[in-house]
């Protein structure tokens, strides 16, 4: 056999040092990033006082925007009753009105101020977390907040003339369509809001699939368990029981989840 030569010899060193050096720079990068930058060290007493502060702040912000929403709360109810058309709302008990545009001005508000509110939350738990963990708060935020508009939208737009229609042809020519203002604004709310919500799945599905605790195989392979589950959340989510709207919150959370299995499957997960 013939003896390696010289710049074989060399060749091969060279290489294993350049490996060395590149598991090493590795580790030096993981190291970097499982750093936490701002590790300050505080008293129970300190944490519990800047979570007042925060809290504070917050409940400040809500209720300047519950006032703002409240002066133009005529506006915004207005806004609401577009999707009824053709119905006539009634006052059925004194200061039914009064009382519906508290509820209207402070939901309203809520999700006004909710921008504030969520930066004073991540301002409170950013100095815990690693560079890594920080790298992922800016998507992460920014997509919860888009899904839950696009879920108002879509509530507004589809699901909210699609219940309504149902309810005034089921009746038509035989009821008269006349509406408790109160009760038609519990519904309109609380499928704004439940949508909004059930918008958020595939952000935990990404969640889910950054800790490793889910992949996307795992995900897909339980399809039958997640056109139940969809279903039942349809029902469970819509104040009313109507087929159509359950069928398209259900049709929407399906294709949330499977855009969420492609989201998960792009981060090679």
């Amino acid at each position: 056999m013939t003896a390696p030569s010289e710049l074989e010899t060399a060749s091969a060193q060279n290489s294993k040092v350049t490996a060395a050096t590149g598991h090493e720079k590795a580790a030096e990068d993981d190291d970097f990033f499982d750093e936490v930058p701002d590790d300050v060290e505080m008293s129970l007493f300190d944490h519990l006082e800047e979570l007042r502060m925060r809290i504070f702040y917050s409940l400040i912000a809500v209720v300047l925007g519950v006032i703002g929403c409240f002066v133009f709360v005529n506006r915004i109810v207005g806004l609401l009753e577009i999707p009824a058309q053709g119905v006539k709302f009634l006052q059925l008990s004194p200061g039914e009105y009064f009382f519906v545009s508290i509820k209207v001005a402070g939901y309203s508000g809520l999700l006004v101020a909710s921008p504030f509110v969520l930066y004073q939350i991540i301002q409170f738990v950013l100095p815990g977390l690693t560079r890594r963990e920080r790298r992922l708060v800016g998507p992460i935020v920014l997509g919860s907040s888009v899904l839950f508009v696009a879920g108002l939208f879509f509530s507004y737009v589809a699901l909210i003339p699609a219940a309504l229609n149902f309810f005034i042809n089921y009746g038509e020519g035989v009821v008269e369509q006349l509406w408790s203002i109160d009760r038609y604004f519990e519904f309109v709310l609380l499928l704004l809001f439940s949508t909004g919500l059930a918008f958020q799945i595939p952000v935990i599905q990404l969640l889910l699939g950054l800790l490793r605790i889910v992949d996307s195989k795992q995900m897909l392979a339980g399809w039958r368990f997640v056109i139940l589950g969809a279903a039942v959340l349809g029902a469970v989510l819509t104040p009313s029981t109507d087929p159509v709207t359950q069928s398209l919150l259900a049709g929407a959370v399906l294709g949330l989840y499977f855009g969420g299995i492609g989201m998960v499957k792009l981060i090679g997960r």
